[in-house]
C-alpha cells in the first residue's frame, strides 16, 4: 500500500475525551468561580457571631473589603487544577470504559453499555488517580482562596484594638507587605518552606473518600443517559440536564466530607483524622457546621457539571476533527 493510500490512523479516544473534559472544566470553572470562593470561605470559617452571612450580603462584604477581584482569589491555580483534574479523570475513565466495553464484546454480551457496577469501578479508578495527582494543586488553591479573608479579619481586629491610630509604622508596613495578593508559585513556596512537602497532601484521605462523589455523579449520569438514548438522541441540552441532576445528588450526599477536606487544606500540618474532624465540627458547631456554604457550593457544582457535560461533547468533536486533520497532514 502506498503512502498516499495509507488509511488515517485511528484517534486516541482517551486523549480526545481528556482534552474535551479539560477544556469544558476550564470554561465552567471560570463562569462559576465566585460561588467557589463563597463556599470555601464559609467551610473554613470558625463559628463566630456574624459568620453565617446571607448570599448577597457575603458577596457585598467581599467586594467592599477586597474589591471584585476578591471573588476570584486563587482563580489561576483553580483553572490549572481543573484542567489537570479533568484531563486525568476523563483519560482514566474512558480507558477503563473502553476496557469494559471490549470485554463485553469479547464475551458476547448483548449490550456494550456499562453496567452500574462497571460505571462505579471506572469512576473509582479514575477518581483515585486524579486525587493522588492533583491534591497539591487544590491545597494551594484553598490557601489562596481563604488567605485574603483571614488577612482582612486580622486587619479589622487590629483597627478595633488600636482605633486605626499611628501605631508602629514599621509593623504596619510589614503587615501591608504580607497582605499583598499572593501568586500561585509564591503560595506554594511559602507552604513548602513553613510546613514541608507533606502539607501538599493535607486532606488527601477525605479527598479519596470523596471519590464517591464522581462515582455517584457519573454512574447516575451514565444510567440516565442509557435510558434516554433508547428514546432520543443526547443533545447538549439533554446532557446539561442529566449532568445537573447527577451532580446535585452526588454533592448533596458527600458535602460533609467536602467541608472537612477544605478545613484540612487550610490547617495543613495539624494531625487530625477524618472521623475526628467530623466529630469536632459537630461538637463545636452542630450538624449544621458540616453543611456550611452548601448553597453556593451546590449551585456552583450543579452549574459547572451541567455546563461541562453540555460542552464536553462539542469540544470532543472539535478535538477529534483537529487531531484527525493533524494526522492526515502527517501522513500526506
Amino acid at each position: 500500500m502506498s503512502a498516499q493510500s495509507k488509511p488515517v490512523l485511528p484517534q486516541n479516544d482517551n486523549v480526545a475525551h481528556a482534552l474535551a473534559g479539560a477544556g469544558g472544566g476550564i470554561l465552567s470553572m471560570a463562569l462559576t468561580y465566585p460561588l467557589i470562593t463563597l463556599s470555601t470561605r464559609a467551610q473554613v470559617e470558625s463559628k463566630r457571631p456574624g459568620s453565617e452571612t446571607a448570599f448577597l450580603a457575603a458577596v457585598q462584604k467581599i467586594v467592599a473589603r477586597e474589591g471584585v477581584s476578591g471573588l476570584y482569589s486563587g482563580l489561576s491555580s483553580a483553572l490549572f487544577g481543573i484542567s489537570v483534574t479533568n484531563f486525568v479523570y476523563y483519560y482514566w475513565y474512558e480507558w477503563t470504559r473502553a476496557f469494559f466495553e471490549a470485554a463485553a464484546e469479547k464475551s458476547g454480551r448483548a449490550s456494550k453499555k456499562l453496567t452500574t457496577l462497571e460505571s462505579m469501578i471506572a469512576g473509582a479508578i479514575a477518581g483515585s488517580a486524579t486525587v493522588i495527582l492533583t491534591n497539591p494543586i487544590w491545597v494551594v488553591n484553598t490557601r489562596m482562596t481563604t488567605r485574603k479573608a483571614a488577612a482582612a479579619t486580622t486587619e479589622d481586629g487590629d483597627k478595633k484594638e488600636g482605633g486605626g491610630g499611628g501605631g508602629d509604622v514599621e509593623a504596619q508596613q510589614q503587615k501591608a507587605k504580607s497582605n499583598k495578593k499572593p501568586s500561585t508559585i509564591g503560595t506554594l513556596l511559602a507552604l513548602l518552606r513553613k510546613e514541608g512537602p507533606q502539607a501538599l497532601f493535607s486532606g488527601v484521605v477525605p479527598a479519596l473518600v470523596l471519590v464517591i462523589n464522581p462515582i455517584l455523579q457519573y454512574t447516575l449520569f451514565e444510567q440516565m443517559k442509557n435510558a434516554v438514548e433508547k428514546k432520543r438522541r443526547i443533545t447538549p441540552g439533554v446532557a446539561f440536564v442529566l449532568g445537573a441532576l447527577g451532580k446535585l445528588f452526588a454533592t448533596s450526599v458527600t458535602y460533609p466530607y467536602i467541608t472537612v477536606k477544605s478545613q484540612m487544606h487550610v490547617e495543613g500540618g495539624k494531625k487530625e483524622g477524618v472521623t475526628e474532624a467530623l466529630k469536632r465540627v459537630v461538637r463545636e458547631e452542630g450538624y449544621a457546621g458540616l453543611y456550611k456554604g452548601i448553597g453556593p457550593k451546590v449551585s456552583q457544582s450543579v452549574i459547572t457539571a451541567a455546563c461541562l457535560f453540555a460542552l464536553k461533547d462539542v469540544l470532543y468533536e472539535y478535538s477529534v476533527r483537529l487531531r484527525g486533520s493533524m494526522a492526515r497532514k502527517a501522513l500526506a
